[in-house]
């Protein structure tokens, strides 16, 4: 069974450093920082996430679930994407079970410190990685209109 996350004292300053080490273009390649509009609260909400890359198209995955910044790309459609100084608005449109189990399944490859996090690994079938986007939706990343 997978792991829930939960956000404690340690994981808003594991998200913190990370955030400060993505602004300035330190760490993994696919790590950016996602500034989101609160859909309740209209304030701006920023935390690290990493976006997967393949066939020429970005996808952002909700590695930790359906958590609030996940919650919030649903209501607003929108976002802003940060890394090494350089910023770009885009907006974002959630992939179907289909389309989002190769990526998921590049996504345990590239990014495993959050495999603990999912019921699916290497030997799971594409239908698995299909209903594991239930927990984990991914999203295109495109211009904006």
């Amino acid at each position: 069974m997978a792991k829930t996350y939960r956000i404690g004292a340690g994981t808003k300053a594991v998200n913190a450093v990370f955030r400060a080490m993505t602004r300035l273009g330190l760490g993994k390649g696919y790590r950016h920082v996602l500034t989101v509009v609160g859909r309740t609260t209209g304030r701006p909400y920023s935390i690290p996430v990493d976006v997967m890359a393949a066939d020429g198209q970005r996808r952002l995955v909700a590695a930790y679930g359906v958590t609030s910044w996940v919650r919030n790309v649903r209501v607003n459609g929108d976002v802003t994407l940060s890394r090494g100084g350089r910023s770009e608005r885009l907006r974002v449109v959630e992939l179907d079970a289909q389309q989002s189990a190769p990526v998921l399944r590049q996504y345990l490859r590239e990014v495993p410190v959050t495999r603990p996090y999912f019921d699916v690994d290497a030997t799971s079938t594409d239908e698995e990685f299909a209903a594991e986007s239930r927990r984990h939706p991914v999203f295109l990343l495109l211009p904006p209109v």
